[in-house]
């Protein structure tokens, strides 16, 4: 089965590397690494076990997520970032006219199609206790204590002020222009 590394690029430095390899079990990233020295790119790096099979590069442009529906699955596993999103794209179909979707299991927030995700309270920032995918970001946050683990269930949605979403190229990244009930749709 092929698995992937989706890793930032900004002007030839490729950023998050000890989280990657920690996260693929591929040491000395770096060597496998070539990134364009002008711009943004999302570095794409397939492996199998621990051996790479294919890097590319592909210019970056941020999607703009300001809604996101709520998709209920109870059977999805994506405990390691699959090559084969077929699943997960199935789901993000489901998303109607919201810009991506959250995916619920178990009754618990999990991930967007594309990221992890963190809610605001009391001034914290908490993120699902089992998301799909301990995205590499996520642990950086949680690791340097930004972050704080809890399980947060559908009806705790209205406790929280704030979203944002977080991957290995857009960070951490607050949705702002609305109010979190206007942002997440039943």
């Amino acid at each position: 089965m092929k698995l992937l590394e989706t890793i930032k690029a900004l002007n030839g430095e490729c950023y998050n590397l000890d989280y990657h390899e920690k996260r693929s079990g591929i040491k000395n990233l770096d060597s496998y690494l070539t990134p364009p020295k002008d711009g943004l790119y999302r570095c794409r790096l397939v492996y199998n076990c621990d051996k790479v099979l294919e890097v590319t590069y592909h210019p970056y442009k941020k999607r703009v997520v300001n809604s996101l529906k709520l998709v209920y699955d109870n059977k999805i596993n994506y405990n390691k970032k699959f090559e084969n999103r077929k699943y997960i794209d199935e789901l993000f179909m489901l998303k109607k006219n919201c810009d991506d979707i959250i995916i619920v299991k178990n009754d618990l927030l999990t991930d967007t199609s594309i990221a992890n995700i963190a809610l605001f309270k009391d001034g914290i920032w908490y993120t699902p206790k089992k998301p799909l995918l301990n995205g590499t970001t996520r642990m950086r946050l949680i690791d340097n204590g930004f972050l704080k683990e809890l399980d947060i269930s559908v009806s705790d949605i209205k406790s929280f002020s704030k979203i944002a979403l977080l991957n290995a190229m857009i960070n951490f990244d607050i949705i702002t222009n609305k109010k979190i009930e206007e942002i997440i749709k039943c």
